[in-house]
């Protein structure tokens, strides 16, 4: 049997991003206007409208009907609206960018305190990927409107706030440093990766609503649910190995930049 896959083309989800990539679109050209390539090249507007496209995927593309029928379709929606969708909006931002709101952004986070720190952020990318897979909780979302759409936003919160610590252009304070991305993503990864594995050797089926579904594609829901599981476990391996890969490269090449600078230093003492 074939599941429902028509298009849900939401007016509110659309304004919305209508109104985001426009804003970005015009920030961007400004930003490029100013610092030629190096405060706005190609890539990152093509990052920051995929980030955009990510949301609408997610929200208004055949795979939001599909995620009311297999929970396997739930959870790609909710990695995208979690990771996917924050990341690449994130790489579409630089400091020349968000200069004209660079202050009121550095003044929050100062007037946060504790709160800006990036144990918190940890703590709430986990709690709410969790809790949200409660399956009270889940089913809760699928069967009302009010509650999804939260759901929805909590990912996106929750995920903003986790990536922000490590790609932010801007920050009020020392970022991550030494070993702490590494410690900051292995925290996360490893404890929300693990909820997937929970999933997918699951003995049972965990959600009543999916349970009733018709087999889609040949899978019961049991194996509808496995899929789910290997899914997120895949994902946020997948996402740790990349972005320790690019924090590693990151850190060599800013290493290689000191010496230089000090071997500058050195010579212009010398002469």
């Amino acid at each position: 049997m074939r599941p429902d896959a028509s298009w849900s083309l939401q007016p509110g989800v659309l304004c919305a991003v209508a109104v985001l990539a426009g804003a970005y679109v015009m920030g961007w050209r400004r930003a490029r206007a100013r610092a030629g390539g190096r405060g706005a090249d190609a890539l990152r507007l093509t990052a920051g409208l995929g980030g955009l496209v990510a949301v609408l995927v997610a929200l208004i593309s055949p795979l939001d009907r599909l995620s009311d029928q297999m929970l396997s379709m739930h959870m790609l929606q909710h990695l995208l609206l979690l990771d996917v969708a924050p990341v690449l909006v994130l790489l579409g931002l630089t400091k020349v960018l968000l200069r004209p709101i660079a202050r009121q952004l550095l003044r929050i986070e100062r007037g946060a305190g504790a709160l800006a720190h990036p144990a918190l952020a940890v703590a709430l990318y986990v709690a709410g990927t969790w809790a949200w897979h409660v399956p009270a909780l889940y089913d809760a979302a699928v069967r009302h409107p009010l509650v999804h759409v939260t759901e929805h936003l909590t990912f996106l919160a929750v995920g903003g706030l986790y990536w922000w610590h490590l790609l932010s252009p801007v920050r009020a304070r020392a970022g991550l440093s030494g070993m702490g991305p590494a410690v900051y993503m292995a925290s996360t990864k490893v404890l929300v990766g693990l909820l997937g594995v929970m999933l997918a050797f699951a003995p049972g089926t965990l959600y009543p609503h999916y349970a009733h579904q018709p087999r889609y594609w040949g899978l019961s829901a049991h194996d509808d649910q496995a899929v789910a599981g290997l899914l997120m476990a895949l994902e946020q391996s997948l996402l740790m190995g990349i972005a320790l890969a690019v924090l590693f490269f990151r850190a060599l090449t800013e290493s290689e930049r000191r010496e230089q600078r000090a071997e500058r230093l050195l010579e212009a003492d010398g002469a």
